[in-house]
């Protein structure tokens, strides 16, 4: 059985078990090979033997990218297993990872490499300083910290956690959360740009995957901030 997900041609995901403080929140890498056949990973997880077999079944990984300033904690680990991949993250994750060889800057301007397959916007405003990726071919946005989807948890500290943060069975994203968002006005711009993707499902890393209505979905998600 696969352990890649597979959303269109040329798209891949997996769901990891992951944790914050004590909580069971996981998190997800998308797998993408561009044009050019090579591949990018965008917010990587934990790569054990098989998941790396499948990966290197899909191409070459030429590109590693951390897409904001919190989803780093693997990114060793891949350069470990691709130490000729290119590694991006954003200017002040550069200075955060000082001990990760980051070989380009995330901004809104692509990697040549990317250009004919990838849109990118980085979103303004947010002490995150995630860039989301908007994947031509498939119509996919690809997200990791604008909202949060979870219908529950198995696991009582984590549904504490988001019926506490009013994430728990709806889309949204958690109270405490919101303070990364320093400056709403120019997040509410970038935010709206976002929309002017023509994108039709979106990729998160913290619960399920907006696959249906994912416009309006997000939409409600990010109502808090009047988007």
């Amino acid at each position: 059985m696969s352990l890649l997900n597979e959303l269109s041609n040329d798209l891949w995901t997996i769901f990891s078990p992951s944790k914050f403080l004590l909580f069971h929140v996981g998190t997800r890498m998308t797998v993408m090979r561009l044009s050019n056949g090579d591949v990018l990973l965008y917010s990587p997880v934990l790569i054990n033997p098989a998941l790396k077999q499948e990966i290197d079944d899909i191409g070459k990984v030429v590109h590693i990218v951390c897409p904001n300033d919190f989803h780093h904690l693997y990114a060793g680990q891949a350069m470990a297993l691709y130490p000729e991949a290119n590694l991006h993250g954003p200017i002040t994750l550069h200075k955060k990872r000082k001990d990760l060889a980051f070989s380009h800057i995330l901004s809104s301007t692509p990697h040549p490499d990317w250009k004919p397959d990838i849109e990118l916007l980085t979103i303004e405003g947010s002490l995150m300083h995630e860039t989301v990726f908007y994947h031509k071919p498939s119509k996919i946005l690809l997200t990791c910290d604008i909202v949060e989807n979870f219908e529950t948890s198995e696991h009582l500290l984590t549904r504490i956690w988001l019926k506490l943060g009013g994430c728990h069975g709806k889309i949204g994203w958690p109270r405490i959360f919101r303070l990364v968002y320093i400056n709403r006005k120019k997040a509410r711009a970038s935010l709206q740009k976002m929309f002017d993707f023509p994108f039709e499902k979106v990729v998160i890393a913290h619960g399920d995957i907006l696959e249906k209505e994912a416009r309006s979905l997000l939409k409600t998600g990010l109502a808090w901030l009047k988007v």
